[in-house]
Formats: structure tokens, sequence, C-alpha cells
């Protein structure tokens, strides 16, 4: 069984856990709507992906 031979360090200990850090979702632009999406995602608000509506938004927002 592995056993650590001496204490390491905070410094050490955070300098290797310095890139688990979460990132945000980039948002882009959508082109038809101008809203933020996710890349590679159907715009929520106008339903379109790539030029072509691929899905029927709802006008109503009860």
């Amino acid at each position: 069984m592995a056993v650590p031979k001496k204490k390491v360090s905070k410094a050490r200990r955070n300098t290797r856990r310095a890139h688990h850090a979460l990132s945000t979702d980039n948002a882009s632009i959508c082109p038809k709507c101008l809203s933020p999406k996710l890349h590679h995602h159907v715009c929520k608000e106008c339903g379109y992906y790539k030029g072509r509506e691929v899905i029927q938004v709802s006008s109503s927002t009860a």
C-alpha cells in the first residue's frame, strides 16, 4: 500500500488542483434573433439551428 513519506504542503496540494475549477459555458449569438445560445444547440428563442427552423417555438410566454 502506498503511504506518503512526507506531508504534502497546502501550496503543493493547491497547485496540483489548480486545473480542477469549473469553467462557464461560452454562449454565442443567434444570427436569427440575436439572443445568446449555446454552441451546437438549437436556439431556445426562435428554434433555429444552422439557418433552418428545427423546432416550433410558441409565441405565448404565459
